[in-house]
């Protein structure tokens, strides 16, 4: 296995948790329904005002993946973050 990535959507104000949250169950239907090897999602509440959902793929899966979903931003994803 190659590199992981984790792609990253940042939500914004009073309700940026519970849209977090929401958008984490897209990612992972969108896994089981793209059979990705990977099945690592999560959210983030980084401060009152602003959370991110998020799921990793492989460095492989990832530009048909950032196509499909348009996320908005992405790193390198070590096992330390899990």
């Amino acid at each position: 296995m190659g590199r992981k990535i984790k792609l990253i959507w940042d939500f914004r104000g009073p309700e940026a948790k519970e849209i977090a949250i929401h958008h984490k169950r897209h990612l992972i239907d969108f896994i089981a329904a793209e059979k990705l090897s990977l099945n690592i999602t999560g959210n983030t509440e980084l401060s009152s005002m602003h959370s991110i959902a998020y799921m990793v793929v492989e460095e492989a899966d990832m530009p048909g993946v950032r196509d499909a979903l348009k996320p908005h931003r992405g790193e390198v994803y070590s096992e330390q973050q899990h």
